[in-house]
């Protein structure tokens, strides 16, 4: 999975191995502590004049989940190869704020991390993260590959 190859050899990069991600630009840089996704504002994810469009932020918050299951898993099973096929099952977006044209923050947290279904919580902010413009719980079921493949 380049997704995982590229949160686990690099501290900071971009997400062009995901169309969505590449449409959107996105950029992710990491600490020890998690790894936060970076959506540059483009005139292209406005959706009413001044706002951004809320498909472009539900996105960020639901691969900014992704990348937090991806590097849970990781820390889960630190020399495994394989990885699941991680697909949203529910992605419920809260919508706080209206997201201005500067660029957009988002980190996620798992909250469950099981054999089959991963919780997942995500928060999307811009100037503060204490005052996010969104946030999303998302759970994940994870396809995993037969162990004799």
């Amino acid at each position: 999975m380049a997704l995982a190859q590229a949160l686990r050899s690099d501290r900071h990069g971009r997400l062009d191995m995901l169309p969505y991600a590449r449409l959107l630009d996105l950029r992710f840089e990491q600490d020890d502590e998690e790894v936060r996704l970076v959506m540059p504002f483009s005139i292209g994810l406005v959706g009413s004049p001044g706002r951004l469009h809320g498909g472009a932020i539900a996105g960020l918050l639901e691969i900014a989940g992704l990348a937090a299951v991806i590097l849970a898993q990781q820390g889960a099973q630190p020399d495994a190869d394989r990885l699941p096929r991680l697909r949203p099952v529910t992605v419920t977006a809260d919508f706080m704020r209206e997201g201005t044209p500067v660029d957009t923050i988002a980190a996620a947290e798992v909250t469950r991390l099981g054999r089959r279904i991963i919780n997942v919580s995500s928060r999307a902010w811009q100037v503060d993260r204490g005052r996010p413009i969104a946030m999303a719980n998302i759970n994940f079921l994870a396809d995993w590959p037969d162990a004799g493949a």
